[in-house]
C-alpha cells in the first residue's frame, strides 16, 4: 500500500540525514527494501528536491537541500527570542547538563555580541544586505577593512561571495588574491561594496562542511575507532550529535565511525583519552597521531 511506501521514505530519509556509518547494503537492511528499491527511493528524492549525495560507500541527504532550508526558517528564532532564551538560561538557579548543552547550540548559531550591539547590528544587516544581493546577482565585492586574527592585519579583500552559513554570521568567498575559498565573519567586516565586475571562478566555489567538533572544511575524511566506556561517555557528553554515529559491540565497546573536515579536533579528543581508544582507520590519521606523539615525547 501507498502509506507502507511513504513510511519506508520517511525512515530512509531520517537515516540519510544522520547517516555515517551505513554502507548500501546496511541501508537496505535497516530500512527492509531491495537495492534495487533503494535505488528507485533515491531518484524519487532528488526529484523531490533534495540533494542526495555520496561520498566513497555512503549515501546521505545534505542539509543544504531546499526542503530543510524551509523547515529551517519556520522554526528558527528571531534574534530577540534568542537574546532573551540566552538570558532567562544564564539567570536560572537550574544548571542542569541539558540546559547547558542548550546554551552552547545558542552560541553555536548566534553572535550575541552582535545581537546585544544595536550599532553593530545595523551595520551587519547593511552589510548581509549587500552580501546576499551579491551572491544573487553572482557579483565580485569588496570586503572592506577585513580584521583577520590569524595575520594580524585589517585589508581590504576582493572576493566572490557564495555561500552563507552559521545562521549567516559567515560567508563563503572565493578570494581572487590568493585563488582560495575562504570564511570570512561578517563582525569583522566595516563595510562591503559590490563591485561591477561578475563572477569568473564558479567553477571554484565548492562546499564547505562542518564536523561533529565544529571544524569545516571542503574536504572531508572518514575515520573510525573503539571506544571505552569513559570514552564513549565523554564523548556523547562533549558532542551528543555523535549519538548516531556510535554503535555497540560484542566486546562491549562502541564503534565510532564519523567523517571529520580536520584531524586536529578528533585528535584532541584521542589523545586525551588514548589509553581507552583504539583508532582502526584511517591510515592518515593514525600517521597524524604518531607525529603528535612524536614532537610531545621530543619536548620531554
Amino acid at each position: 500500500m501507498r502509506h507502507d511506501h511513504l513510511k519506508k521514505e520517511l525512515d530512509l530519509i531520517l537515516l540519510l540525514i544522520q547517516n555515517r556509518h551505513y554502507t548500501t547494503e546496511a541501508i537496505c537492511q535497516e530500512i527492509g527494501i531491495s537495492r534495487r528499491s533503494l535505488y528507485y527511493y533515491l531518484d524519487f528524492l532528488r526529484d523531490a528536491g533534495f540533494i542526495v549525495e555520496k561520498h566513497g560507500m555512503y549515501y546521505f541527504i545534505s542539509r543544504e537541500s531546499p526542503f530543510f532550508k524551509e523547515i529551517f526558517d519556520l522554526v528558527m528564532f528571531t534574534d530577540e527570542e534568542a537574546v532573551l532564551m540566552r538570558d532567562l538560561l544564564d539567570n536560572s538557579e537550574i544548571k542542569t547538563l541539558r540546559m547547558k548543552e542548550l546554551s552552547k547550540k545558542l552560541e553555536r548559531f548566534y553572535d550575541f555580541r552582535i545581537l546585544q550591539d544595536e550599532k553593530m547590528r545595523k551595520n551587519i544587516s547593511r552589510i548581509m544586505s549587500t552580501l546576499h544581493e551579491a551572491v544573487k546577482q553572482k557579483r565580485t565585492v569588496c570586503l572592506v577593512g577585513y580584521s583577520s586574527p590569524h595575520s594580524k592585519t585589517v585589508t581590504d579583500r576582493i572576493v566572490e561571495p557564495f555561500l552563507f552559513m552559521n545562521n549567516n554570521n559567515d560567508v563563503r568567498c572565493h578570494e581572487l588574491a590568493s585563488g582560495k575559498n575562504k570564511t570570512f565573519k561578517l563582525s569583522r567586516m566595516t563595510d562591503v561594496k559590490m563591485l561591477d565586475v561578475s563572477w569568473e571562478n564558479e567553477e571554484k566555489h565548492k562546499k564547505i562542511y562542518t564536523d561533529l567538533f565544529n571544524f569545516s572544511g571542503e574536504d572531508r575524511m572518514i575515520v573510525e575507532m573503539k571506544l571505552g566506556q569513559l570514552s564513549h561517555n565523554i564523548l556523547l557528553e562533549e558532542y551528543p550529535d555523535a549519538l548516531p554515529s556510535v554503535a555497540l559491540q560484542e566486546d562491549g565497546r562502541w564503534l565510532f565511525r564519523t567523517e571529520v573536515c580536520s584531524y586536529l579536533g578528533i585528535g584532541r579528543f584521542v589523545l586525551g583519552l588514548y589509553d581507552d581508544i583504539e583508532v582502526t582507520g584511517d591510515k592518515a590519521f593514525i600517521a597524524y597521531l604518531r607525529t603528535k606523539i612524536k614532537a610531545w615525547a621530543k619536548k620531554q
